[in-house]
């Protein structure tokens, strides 16, 4: 099959010919039909991390359709239609057992040994690493069902690419995460695809009033359409002194989306006293040091909270906001901003940057 892999940190995703293994056990394989440019793969594609060596075949925001399945694979049939998600899950650890499936103690349950099963990827009969149990950026892919959701067939492939990460990251800091309650008020700092996701997730749980604070312009339009009420230009006023103006005091609930220290201090200063922030991004350079002040948080009662994968059941949450999307309720098609080859994702990496841009889908493969 065809895979974009990247050689060497910094070098780039290269389209070759990759050998993709039959399914043993559990594993299920899913010819993809869409996979999306999330930043994080671009950070594995240029900075050293012990799980990812390369040679590696890297995407995880994955949509397609079931080819083939293990002989214990019980949950999908040839046929189906599902989504990948990187949340590595076990079912049998306490926290899978009591719905915390983001919190897994053995994610390592989902993937092969190869020693003993043989590598899932391999070129020239050598291994391949596969980025988070999924390597999507490719035509084939072969998941430990656990790391797919089953999805209605009437839902199309390029927006529900991204439910299983950008979705339901954004979405779930919100709604799992924070519980957001009607009448409340929300903060996101970073309206990117996670960011536009909270947004819009805020709005869904009725919240009064939604302020998105970002740097670019055209980012915050967006984020207008997505149900931001207000927004902030945090590069041209200062977002603290206006987000406490528009709020009267504050904010319930600020989502820092960024993922460093001083969009963390933004988020605790433009809450109000007993509100909460959530730290839900983290910048590719680690996001520094958060200083706190403990009178201040104490007299304050604010609560820090970091949140991963928006707090999210897969199983339970990607159907949800399937739905959602089907009964218009729930806007993914704005977040699909370019549709591009399986050769383009250098370039579409590029045109990430762009304040324009969402999200880049690879529909073509």
């Amino acid at each position: 099959m065809k895979a974009a892999v990247v050689d060497a940190l910094g070098s780039g995703f290269v389209v070759q010919d990759v050998d993709i293994a039959k399914p043993q056990g559990r594993e299920v394989l899913v010819e993809v039909r869409a996979s999306g440019l999330c930043h994080t793969d671009l950070t594995f594609a240029t900075h050293a991390f012990a799980g990812f060596p390369p040679p590696v075949v890297l995407g995880h925001e994955l949509a397609g359709v079931v080819v083939d399945v293990g002989p214990y694979a019980r949950s999908f049939s040839v046929g189906d239609h599902v989504v990948g998600c990187l949340v590595q899950w076990c079912g049998t650890c306490p926290a899978c057992l009591d719905g915390r499936a983001y919190q897994c103690a053995n994610q390592g349950a989902t993937l092969r040994d190869p020693a003993k099963d043989g590598p899932r990827l391999s070129r020239a009969g050598l291994p391949v690493t596969q980025g988070m149990g999924l390597g999507a950026f490719a035509q084939q892919a072969l998941v430990h069902e656990n790391q797919l959701t089953a999805v209605p067939r009437r839902l199309p492939f390029a927006p529900a690419a991204l439910l299983g990460c950008g979705v339901l990251t954004g979405a779930g800091s919100v709604l799992n995460g924070a519980r957001v309650r009607a009448g409340e008020t929300v903060a996101v700092i970073g309206a990117g695809g996670v960011g536009l996701n909270a947004v819009a997730a805020a709005r869904l749980a009725g919240a009064s009033r939604v302020v998105a604070v970002d740097v670019q312009d055209g980012t915050l339009r967006r984020a207008r359409d997505f149900g931001a009420t207000d927004v902030v230009n945090s590069a041209a006023v200062d977002a603290v002194a206006a987000v406490r103006e528009l709020t009267g005091g504050g904010v319930r609930h600020a989502f820092d989306i960024v993922g460093v220290a001083a969009t963390a201090e933004q988020a605790l200063r433009m809450t109000a006293p007993g509100g909460g922030v959530y730290i839900v991004g983290l910048a590719g350079g680690g996001g520094g040091e958060l200083k706190l002040s403990l009178p201040r948080l104490l007299l304050e009662q604010k609560s820090i909270q970091g949140l991963i994968m928006g707090s999210g059941n897969p199983r339970r949450d990607i159907p949800r906001y399937a739905d959602l999307y089907l009964q218009g309720r729930l806007n993914l098609d704005g977040l699909v901003s370019r549709q591009i080859a399986l050769d383009g994702i250098d370039a579409g990496y590029a045109a990430a940057r762009d304040p324009e841009v969402a999200r880049v889908v690879i529909t073509s493969f």
